[in-house]
């Protein structure tokens, strides 16, 4: 499957930076709770190589899951990565021995984990950076400059090409702007949680894009009666109609669906193609009301 079949076609975020909408997150390739080795680390090259294979050309990821071990998958699995493959990372936290995420968003943090990102991938320069605010439980306010003009400094000295933030509020992605462009927000954004509405056609005006992270929910896979009946109506699963709906919400929304089966990815792909009817699509909006 070439790159420029696959559902919602390509997002140019930079001259150098034309991505696949529908991307590949690689979070679940670590082990249990994003720490630790996989069960099944051949099984975790084969995703990764069958999301290349499939035409993916963004694969999302931080030096943080595992830690390294995701990382270091993707550089077994794609190294010498192809010219057209871009691999997005994120620093901004740590892990301590119980599995947490404490923040770590000090300047000399933050450069440690640029330099761990770049070694793990086997990366001279890193594509794009997005910068991870907040905590677990979601944004916090507050301002970012010290940790973004870190990251602007990386930049002018060749380490990273683009920057971008997750895990921000509106006013932290503002704030980003006026220091240095970006090319990129994460944040918690699906189906049934859209508090980002207005952010996301605040960027896609500017041509930014804007990259959910928990797609399908989270960890917990979305439940709602309004999906499981547009789905069987559709004759598709819950899951394929809330990746789709996702590419008809807004034109810079790029999907990162992550999975630890090369079965599950082809589902994945496949369903972000499903064609939602504009009735169906007004159906779904309904759900986070």
């Amino acid at each position: 499957m070439a790159a420029n079949t696959l559902a919602g076609g390509t997002f140019t975020m930079a001259e150098d930076l034309a991505v696949t909408r529908v991307g590949y997150g690689a979070m679940q390739l670590a082990g249990p709770g994003v720490f630790g080795p996989p069960a099944d680390r051949d099984r975790a090259i084969a995703v990764l190589r069958e999301a290349v294979s499939l035409g993916i050309t963004h694969i999302d990821t931080a030096d943080v899951y595992g830690p390294r071990v995701t990382n270091e998958i993707i550089r077994e699995a794609l190294h010498p990565y192809p010219d057209s493959l871009h691999v997005v990372t994120k620093v901004g936290a740590e892990r301590d021995e119980q599995g947490g995420w404490p923040p770590a968003r000090q300047p000399d943090q933050l450069r440690r984990q640029v330099d761990e990102n770049l070694e793990s991938l086997g990366l001279e320069v890193l594509d794009l950076v997005n910068l991870r605010l907040g905590n677990a439980e979601g944004p916090q306010a507050g301002s970012i400059a010290e940790a973004f003009e870190t990251l602007v400094d990386l930049q002018q000295q060749g380490l990273i090409r683009h920057l971008g933030v997750s895990n921000a509020t509106a006013e932290q992605v503002t704030e980003a702007q006026g220091i240095a462009p970006i090319v990129c927000v994460q944040n918690f954004y699906n189906i049934a949680n859209r508090a980002d509405d207005g952010l996301i056609d605040t960027l896609a005006a500017q041509g930014i894009a804007y990259v959910p992270f928990f797609p399908l929910g989270g960890f917990s896979p979305l439940q709602s009666e309004t999906l499981d009946a547009v789905a069987a109506r559709l004759g598709a699963t819950p899951m394929a109609v809330a990746l789709a709906w996702l590419l008809g919400r807004s034109p810079n929304i790029l999907l990162i669906p992550g999975t630890s089966s090369v079965a599950h990815l082809r589902e994945n792909v496949a369903g972000a193609g499903t064609t939602l009817p504009e009735d169906a699509m007004a159906e779904l909006d309904g759900i986070a009301a």
